[in-house]
């Protein structure tokens, strides 16, 4: 089903599953629907969708106006339920567009490091070289858990020169990961040079580490899953990874931002994957921006940003 936005990009509603209320609609798995003037409001969007556990998510996204949150930067939005298999995409034809990971790569660099045997854990750490870095609190020592929290380059430029070349290309392939290029160069690969996925894949990518289907050491996906941790309150959980890409490859120049992660509200659980183009895009920014959207549909409080 597809939800009109206010100017130009779509709100697709995907089913994994055929899903048939009552009184009958074609059980397609992806239907597209343009409100007529009996089942839309002024805005334009769609009072209800038809899908078991979210039957009330349409009329609730219709207040959403994504394109006024998003404003001048180029965007998507895909967020999939995990309990009930659906997918809610914003922008569909950005959501399958690929981009440089940048940043959010940590979480597969973290795990394929644990995996290997190269990282112990959470307090493994490793020692800043006293080299300039172009934020303040990537310069000093880390462990895992604290490079993830700062996303901090250099240490995670050595975690993948300790997982190497071969075992990171068939980690790459066993993953699925986005084009899998790591021409790039074995410490830059997915600082904006070969490595590339889109928004869709990063949600399959996660889909995947939530439900215990990729192919690590279930100590190492453990971990993982905590460091990334964001915010946690009475019956949520917020999770995700920040990205940033710059004009020329220097992030002091935002041109490109993700954010990546995973909610656990109630008992339902979801995936998603966002990132956006333009001057000043940048991980903190998108992830702010997810944030309040996540809280309109009431998936994470108020007080979650």
């Amino acid at each position: 089903m597809k939800l009109l936005a206010a100017a130009g990009a779509s709100i697709v509603l995907t089913f994994a599953k055929p899903a048939l209320p009552p009184g009958g609609l074609p059980t397609a798995g992806t239907r597209d629907f343009t409100p007529s003037a009996e089942t839309a409001d002024a805005t334009g969007s769609a009072e209800t969708a038809p899908a078991s556990g979210s039957s009330s998510f349409a009329s609730i996204l219709s207040s959403v106006e994504f394109n006024e949150r998003f404003g001048k930067f180029d965007a998507c939005f895909v967020l999939k339920s995990l309990d009930d298999g659906w997918t809610l995409r914003y922008n569909e034809p950005r959501c399958v567009t690929r981009f440089s990971p940048c940043s959010t790569f940590k979480i597969p660099n973290a795990l394929a490091g644990m995996d290997c045997g190269f990282l112990r854990g959470a307090d493994h750490e490793m020692k800043w070289d006293g080299t300039s870095q172009n934020r303040k609190e990537c310069e000093r020592d880390h462990t895992l858990d604290t490079a993830i929290r700062d996303s901090v380059m250099w240490y995670f430029q050595r975690v993948a020169a300790g997982v190497g070349a071969e075992r990171m290309q068939k980690y790459l392939d066993a993953l699925q990961y986005g084009n899998r290029d790591m021409s790039g160069g074995l410490t830059k690969f997915w600082l904006q040079t070969s490595l590339e996925i889109s928004a869709d894949e990063q949600v399959r990518f996660l889909e995947n580490l939530y439900t215990g289907k990729l192919p690590f050491d279930a100590r190492a996906v453990e971990t993982v899953k905590g460091l990334i941790v964001f915010k946690k309150g009475d019956g949520w959980t917020l999770s995700g990874k920040t990205g940033t890409g710059g004009k020329g490859g220097k992030s002091m120049e935002a041109i490109l931002g993700w954010y990546v992660g995973h909610v656990h509200s109630g008992d339902r659980q979801y995936v998603f994957a966002v990132n956006a183009s333009g001057d000043g895009a940048m991980g903190p920014k998108v992830r702010a921006i997810t944030i309040e959207i996540l809280r309109k549909v009431g998936l994470t409080p108020s007080t979650s940003q």
